[in-house]
């Protein structure tokens, strides 16, 4: 029999069954999510977004809401008041724009009071707009026979003097709109008033003069911003309208009581200026209103000594009210900022007037450079003629080294301050130096005169040279460079005068080169200036140039003895460059010639070995090698040798046994130094031979012996030998070549050269790659070579 368990019991097990199917499920259902969690990808936690960030402030868009109002209430005013509006006439829209002005100009009075101050200003502003339309609108209505520029000029003194009581008022005086807005309309009244009565041109500058006046008292004397700011725009606005109206007037004036006139005007705007900068804070500021003031003050006096003086004394004049503005440096009881700013003020007028002479002085110094193609054509008749052969001399310029004089002086006198001492000596040596080098020309001296004057320019700036510091030497080395320069342009002219300066201009540079400090720009010159002589020397002997060439080989002989001297000298590397240079001279004169030009080369060849056996340099050898090499070849080219090799393998067998040797001693000499010069030597004389010679025998031998270098340089890993062989066949095997490629092309279709050079360049495009890493190959396959 089956047991049956009483109801107690049975629900008891149940229950117990239960419990453990649900601890089961739960169990499997957590290995179930653990095993989904496994088999899906991991997620990166993305953090919790930020807030979206205002890109505006609150009150930002409370203002722009507030000033969008007050404009659009604004406009639809105007249009009310301007277009029409229903019924109304012009008289109606007027008393109800009147009745609208009285209640907007109200309500900001208690807006302040609940503490809405944007809201007031923004109602304000509304107000003042529509009381300028009020007075339109009055205009309008009333007044509509009155005049509307003396209309205007009144209605802005009235808005002025009510905006004006309305911001000062104890309701509003919080508003800051109101002050500012009549500021902005006391600008009209003078200038406009003017204008209205016709008054000219001077008693309308003097408006803007004295509302300019005004504005700087406000913005020295008031306490807000926004009005000290409006202000000081008031006031650049007008006094620069002002300043340059007179400015204008002064400089157009026709006689001395309009300059006088015009005068009084500048001056009233200086004493606004002065006084402006007296009463300011800071520094900055005052100096810059103080500058302005005394360029005024000298610009009042100037136009009225302009107006007495003649046309070429007029920057002269302002030049002496410029300097006397520094009078006001000794003046105790003015601040430092209105000094300093007078002081500029009388700099920035010396600068104007030395600009001014700028032309003269480079008519003076390059003018004479068109000698060069005019050389020994005749003394000019004066030192003027002298300097504008292809330049026009400048009108009204008399005045030039008065003016130049000045300012060196003023220089001179600057420089007992220690601040100011190098540059303000150095400014005086220039100038004092263009004074000098202008008055011949200026005064229409004699030609040996204008000659003279910048010989003894030259001779003391070479003086002050050897007697000052560093900074004043530099500009009295490039003083003596330019006069120098200058004067042998100018000696050009005559045949006599080049034969005489160029001499003493070789004398002064090298006496001044024995002082170590200016050698190394001192000698150089003297070796320039006396190739220069010796140039001249032959074409004076109406000797060929290849001839002078000879004469002109002694000056780098003298730049390598004097570079020997030298020794580690600081000149010893300008006077070895200023040799080569000569030298190089030598052989260009010498092309012409070719026996003459291996002559030279030869020559330059011995001076460049004797430089070699210096320490030092040992380069200079290979530069030897070169030369006695290219000697060779001009000399077997001027004698027009057809079997260049009877003359070139006597010497390129012993060489190239000494070569050898040197290579056996030392591993480590490189093959262009032991064999290069021996190979060349007879490969280029040959090559050039072959490629005119139409025969094939010499072709043949060369190539082959070409080919024996080239594999000897391969076999021995040389470079020289590799290269020359390879380049001699190369040459020589297109030029036997050449003939028949010219066949061909001929036989070709016109269509087929523009197709194979298409061709060529796809196939060089496609294997571009790899050629660079085959040419980097041999690169360093010669590299590793000797």
């Amino acid at each position: 029999m089956t047991h049956v368990p009483p109801p107690a019991e049975e629900l008891r097990l149940l229950d117990a069954e239960l419990w453990q199917l649900e601890a089961r499920r739960a169990q499997l259902l957590a290995r179930r999510a653990w095993l989904v969690a496994a088999l899906q990808p991991p997620r990166v936690p993305v953090p919790p977004s930020a807030p979206p960030r205002p890109e505006t402030s609150a009150p930002g868009v409370q203002n722009l809401l507030l000033v969008l109002g007050g404009v659009l209430l604004t406009l639809a005013a105007a249009v009310f008041t301007l277009v029409s509006w229903g019924h109304l006439g012009i008289a109606g829209r007027a008393l109800v724009l009147a009745a609208v002005t009285l209640a907007v100009l109200a309500a900001p009075v208690v807006l302040l009071r609940r503490g809405l101050r944007s809201t007031a200003e923004s109602v304000a502003g509304l107000g003042l707009a529509l009381t300028v339309l009020d007075a339109y609108a009055l205009h309008a209505a009333v007044l509509a026979h009155a005049d509307g520029t003396g209309y205007a000029a009144a209605a802005s003194a009235v808005l002025a003097a009510l905006w004006s009581a309305y911001g000062l008022l104890p309701a509003t005086a919080a508003l800051r709109l109101p002050l500012p807005g009549a500021l902005a309309a006391a600008q009209f009244p003078l200038p406009l008033g003017a204008l209205a009565v016709d008054a000219g041109a001077y008693p309308v500058t003097a408006a803007l003069l004295v509302t300019a006046g005004f504005d700087a008292a406000v913005a020295l004397r008031a306490k807000t911003g926004s009005v000290r700011i409006t202000a000081m725009a008031g006031a650049y606005t007008a006094g620069g309208s002002g300043v340059l109206a007179a400015a204008w007037l002064s400089l157009t004036a026709a006689g001395p009581a309009e300059a006088a006139r015009a005068g009084g005007l500048l001056l009233f705007a200086a004493a606004i200026a002065l006084g402006a900068a007296w009463r300011s804070p800071g520094d900055k500021h005052p100096l810059g209103v103080a500058g302005a003031a005394g360029l005024l003050t000298a610009g009042a006096l100037g136009g009225v000594a302009r107006s007495w003086v003649p046309d070429m004394w007029t920057v002269p004049a302002y030049l002496v009210c410029g300097i006397a503005l520094l009078a006001v440096l000794r003046a105790g009881r003015l601040p430092d900022p209105v000094r300093a700013g007078f002081a500029w003020a009388s700099g920035a007028v010396q600068a104007l007037a030395v600009l001014w002479t700028l032309p003269v002085v480079a008519v003076v110094v390059l003018g004479p450079a068109g000698w060069l193609d005019r050389v020994w054509s005749g003394a000019p008749a004066d030192a003027r003629a002298a300097v504008t052969v292809v330049t026009p001399w400048p009108p009204d310029v008399s005045g030039v080294p008065v003016v130049l004089l000045a300012v060196a002086a003023v220089l001179a006198l600057a420089g007992r301050a220690e601040r100011w001492q190098t540059r303000a000596h150095t400014g005086a040596l220039g100038l004092a130096a263009a004074t000098v080098l202008a008055l011949p020309a200026v005064l229409g001296m004699p030609y040996v005169a204008g000659m003279l004057v910048p010989g003894v320019v030259t001779a003391a700036a070479l003086y002050v040279c050897r007697t000052t510091g560093s900074a004043v030497r530099t500009a009295a080395l490039v003083l003596a460079g330019v006069s120098s320069v200058s004067l042998t342009l100018v000696s050009l002219a005559a045949q006599s005068a080049t034969l005489v300066v160029l001499p003493v201009l070789t004398a002064l540079f090298a006496a001044a080169s024995w002082r170590a400090g200016v050698a190394p720009v001192t000698a150089p010159a003297a070796l320039g200036y006396a190739a220069v002589l010796a140039s001249a020397t032959g074409a004076a002997a109406h000797w060929p140039p290849a001839r002078t060439a000879l004469l002109v080989l002694a000056v780098p002989l003298a730049a390598a003895v004097l570079a020997a001297r030298l020794g580690g000298s600081r000149a010893t590397v300008p006077v070895e460059v200023m040799g080569a240079a000569t030298g190089l001279l030598a052989v260009g004169l010498a092309v012409t010639d070719p026996p003459l030009l291996a002559l030279v080369l030869a020559l330059c060849g011995v001076i460049a070995a004797g430089t070699a056996l210096r320490p030092g340099r040992r380069r200079a050898g290979h530069a030897a090698t070169a030369l006695f090499v290219l000697a060779a070849w001009v000399r077997l080219a001027a004698w027009e040798v057809a079997t260049p090799e009877a003359y070139t393998l006597p010497v390129t067998v012993p060489v190239l046994l000494v070569g050898a040797l040197r290579r056996r001693r030392d591993a480590r000499a490189s093959s262009w130094a032991a064999y290069g010069p021996a190979l060349a030597v007879t490969l280029v004389p040959s090559l050039v031979t072959a490629w005119g010679d139409p025969g094939w025998t010499r072709p043949l031998l060369l190539g082959t012996a070409a080919l024996l270098v080239t594999l000897l340089g391969a076999r021995h890993r040389l470079q020289a030998p590799l290269v020359l062989g390879g380049s001699v066949l190369a040459l020589v095997t297109l030029h036997e070549l050449a003939p028949y490629v010219v066949q061909v092309t001929g036989a070709l279709p016109r269509w087929a050269p523009p197709a194979l050079a298409g061709l060529l360049l796809l196939a060089l495009g496609a294997t571009y790659e790899q050629r660079i890493r085959d040419v980097r190959r041999v690169r360093e396959a010669l590299g590793r070579m000797n």
